[in-house]
């Protein structure tokens, strides 16, 4: 028997040799990393997950002048250690019980070195504040006056970041109700809204999206301006900053269809099966920015999952429903809004 013990020992002793010399003499190729690793990853959904977002008092940084129906201010708050901005609409009159209900508003992509915070969507943001809704409009990081570099909301967290800062900081408004939130976002900003819907399933009552970039990561890398209605061209800065991190990714973990395991755990769309509340989708049929299928598919999804969903589309419009179909676009947003929310 201690003949054999020996003989054993020595096999193992070989064997432990062959896998060590042909680990340093014939590397394979390299492996992607585990999924299972994806908390460690800041823009997977689990990863964000266990992310705290405590937001911050508002800070008035100007007073604007009032409008017939409305107070308006830009405030500030914390997000990430960095100071932030954003439009903060408060409805004229005596708020309800508990507060005013109100909307975070994701605005889309705009040139960052051109955007200021009263410049864009003054219509959208008027009709819900005189539907009696508390809005606040977050400028992101690297936007406006906010501190930090602009970002890419496809390929890291920080945008998605600084809007959960933003509805804790909402939340924390004593002009608020907390229990009685919507979110609303437009192109980009529905993505953003995507990726809080499946990071904080509990502290929104309804989201719209207008438009939204709501692809998967393979339509969003490799389809985008392949598509037919496609016919808007980005400047090259626009392009960076949409694809900004993209590389490093896909150099990291390959392309979406070659290691979907990995994709799918950053990806909102793998998510759907979470979001507990009801989503409305307003398209135009001619989005020449964004592809409209994406929106068609996600309703489907969503309804297959047995998800309160409503899917509008208007026909002869462009990427930012403009009249004449703005005004029944808006129309049906607030009555969802006032369905769910209020």
């Amino acid at each position: 028997m201690r003949h054999a013990g020996k003989f054993y020992l020595l096999l193992l002793v070989v064997v432990g040799a062959v896998v060590i010399l042909r680990t340093r003499t014939n590397p394979t190729t390299s492996v992607l990393p585990s999924p299972t690793s994806s908390p460690t990853i800041p823009l997977s959904i689990l990863g964000m997950r266990a992310r705290h977002y405590p937001g911050s008092d508002f800070v008035v940084s100007q007073t604007l002048p009032d409008t017939a129906d409305y107070h308006q201010e830009i405030v500030s708050y914390q997000s990430d250690g960095l100071t932030l901005y954003g439009l903060l609409t408060i409805p004229k009159g005596t708020p309800p019980p508990g507060g005013w209900p109100a909307i975070l508003f994701n605005h889309g992509y705009v040139d960052p070195r051109i955007y200021t915070t009263t410049s864009r969507y003054v219509q959208f943001v008027a009709d819900l504040t005189n539907a009696g809704y508390v809005v606040f409009k977050p400028d992101y990081r690297g936007n406006g006056s906010s501190q930090g570099k602009p970002d890419s909301p496809y390929f890291s967290p920080n945008y998605a970041i600084d809007d959960l800062n933003a509805l804790s900081s909402l939340r924390r408004d004593s002009r608020v109700n907390p229990s009685k939130i919507g979110i609303w976002g437009h192109s980009m900003g529905g993505n953003v809204t995507m990726r809080v819907l499946v990071t904080n399933t509990t502290d929104i009552r309804a989201a719209v999206i207008w438009s939204g970039v709501v692809g998967t990561y393979d339509e969003i890398i490799n389809h985008w301006q392949n598509m037919p209605d496609i016919t808007y061209n980005p400047s090259l800065y626009e392009m960076g900053e949409r694809y900004l991190g993209k590389d490093a990714l896909v150099g990291a973990y390959g392309e979406p269809l070659a290691n979907q395991s990995f994709w799918n755990t950053i990806d909102p769309t793998h998510y759907l099966a979470d979001i507990t509340i009801p989503v409305q989708l307003e398209i135009s049929d001619h989005d020449n920015e964004v592809p409209h299928n994406w929106s068609e598919q996600l309703y489907s999804q969503l309804k297959n999952l047995g998800k309160t969903t409503e899917l509008y589309t208007y026909p002869g419009t462009d990427h930012n429903i403009l009249p004449p179909n703005y005004a029944t676009a808006m129309a049906r947003t607030i009555e969802f809004f006032n369905r769910y929310v209020k």
